[in-house]
């Protein structure tokens, strides 16, 4: 049972929230490396700014399972593989390319910075990415029971299930890329604490939100 109404398909039997969704998804999954350069301060927590783009795909991979199952959301979650992956080999491509003798010496320096990854980290990236997007859809509908799962049970769902997936990812990520290097339990704990803080306050009101969107005139239509 899905709570989306019949909406246009943009695509054969693809609805258009979906495909909108889908395009978003696509996107986040290759920004949040980028992002992921920065760490922000959230009050007395530091946390990397990837995770704002980690807790979209969170967030749309639950509204998709809401709106139309886990099996969609979960075709999601593998298919995002495919603009990560590519993202990372033109980046890797545009890396060993000579940069325009026009081009400042410290923009080539920053970009390099940023762009650069090891292979510990590249590789870490897409394991807790794919473990901790299934985990979320596996809780989220788990949890849902026989009913439609809406309402306020809808926003406890997302927030346990990004919580959970949430310090999963931050266990991969941080042992894979960084094991062996230095002590990483202050930098777990830390990491970990904030995105299950940013889980409990964002993903359960933006998961309605995304819900109420595709419900809409503006987006169903």
């Amino acid at each position: 049972m899905t709570d989306a109404p019949a909406a246009p398909a943009i695509l054969p039997g693809m609805p258009r929230p979906l495909f909108a969704y889908a395009l978003l998804y696509g996107g986040m999954t290759c920004i949040a490396g980028v992002l992921g350069f920065e760490q922000v301060a959230l009050g007395p927590l530091a946390v990397e700014s990837g995770i704002f783009a980690f807790l979209m795909l969170v967030v749309i991979s639950s509204t998709v399972a809401q709106l139309y199952g886990a099996a969609t959301a979960n075709s999601m979650v593998r298919w995002g593989f495919a603009p990560l992956a590519l993202s990372i080999v033109l980046i890797a491509l545009v890396l060993q390319l000579p940069p325009a003798p026009t081009m400042p010496g410290e923009n080539v320096s920053a970009f390099e910075t940023v762009l650069s990854q090891t292979p510990r980290i590249m590789a870490a990236g897409p394991v807790a990415y794919f473990v901790s997007l299934w985990l979320n859809v596996r809780i989220f509908s788990a949890l849902r029971g026989t009913g439609d799962g809406g309402g306020w049970w809808m926003l406890a769902r997302g927030a346990i299930a990004s919580a959970l997936s949430q310090v999963v990812d931050t266990l991969i990520f941080i042992t894979l890329a960084f094991y062996g290097e230095f002590p990483i339990g202050s930098l777990l704990l830390g990491q970990a604490l904030a995105k299950v803080v940013l889980s409990i306050v964002l993903v359960p009101p933006l998961i309605a939100l995304f819900v109420r969107l595709a419900k809409s005139k503006w987006l169903a239509q």
